[in-house]
């Protein structure tokens, strides 16, 4: 918390173990500032879902004191203030792609008028607008991406937590994708990004944390962590902590 104002992500001594002993993460701290824009990089089963999942209420840890601007991340005051674009495509067969927004916006105690309209306007912004009355999962796979963006987005969170947000996607939408993260991030939108894509966490966020292991290893600005490891850019930067085994 700083000048009194709490942290949009605040999270102490994060641990789970699953069944069998094997622990995805090992107690973790990570806060992030209301405003920022970060990014979380790491290679497959370095915790980063399990981190998600647990301050999404999809995991239940361990252990660990999780809070949404100051919420306990249980309470429905902090699901109303996250929003959560999962990495995997999943949109119900018998709705249609305006009907799936107005029922995740219901979901969050948004009365079906109010719904409609944000599902419009937002159906219009990533150009979907002339697929509302069709069935989601006839969308390609791109635009399902879209809509899956536009879901997390119906209740207008502050946390926007974004899972591989561009993974599949051709070269012009994840550059859409961009623009409208720059964009909700400067209107001031909290936004925490995974992405293997490493040059999309450079041109993005404004600080990066590499996790491995379950541990946070590195954490500064993109332009910090280069200095730090005598890098060129983030990829070299993540090719010495991570395949080399570096620490911060």
């Amino acid at each position: 918390m700083a000048d009194g104002v709490p942290a949009a992500l605040s999270i102490r001594g994060l641990r789970k173990v699953y069944r069998g002993g094997f622990a995805a993460v090992s107690d973790l701290d990570l806060e992030l500032p209301d405003g920022a824009f970060f990014g979380l990089l790491g290679p497959n089963g370095a915790g980063k879902t399990t981190l998600i999942g647990s301050v999404s209420n999809i995991v239940k840890p361990t252990a660990g004191e999780l809070r949404v601007f100051g919420h306990d991340y249980r309470t429905r005051e902090a699901r109303r203030l996250m929003g959560l674009a999962e990495q995997d495509i999943n949109v119900d067969r018998f709705l249609s792609v305006r009907q799936l927004l107005v029922y995740h916006a219901g979901f969050h105690g948004i009365g079906r008028r109010t719904a409609v309209h944000r599902a419009d306007e937002l159906l219009e912004r990533f150009g979907l607008d002339h697929k509302a009355d069709g069935r989601a999962y006839e969308l390609s796979g791109g635009m399902q991406r879209r809509l899956v963006l536009a879901r997390a987005l119906i209740h207008r969170p502050r946390l926007l937590i974004l899972d591989e947000p561009t993974a599949g996607v051709d070269v012009a939408l994840r550059a859409e994708i961009w623009t409208l993260l720059k964009g909700l991030n400067a209107a001031g939108t909290t936004i925490l990004l995974t992405t293997h894509y490493l040059e999309e966490a450079e041109a993005l966020c404004n600080e990066i944390a590499l996790i491995a292991a379950g541990r946070i290893v590195a954490r500064g600005s993109a332009s910090s962590l280069r200095d730090r490891y005598r890098a060129r850019d983030i990829s070299e930067v993540y090719d010495r902590i991570i395949t080399a085994g570096a620490t911060a």
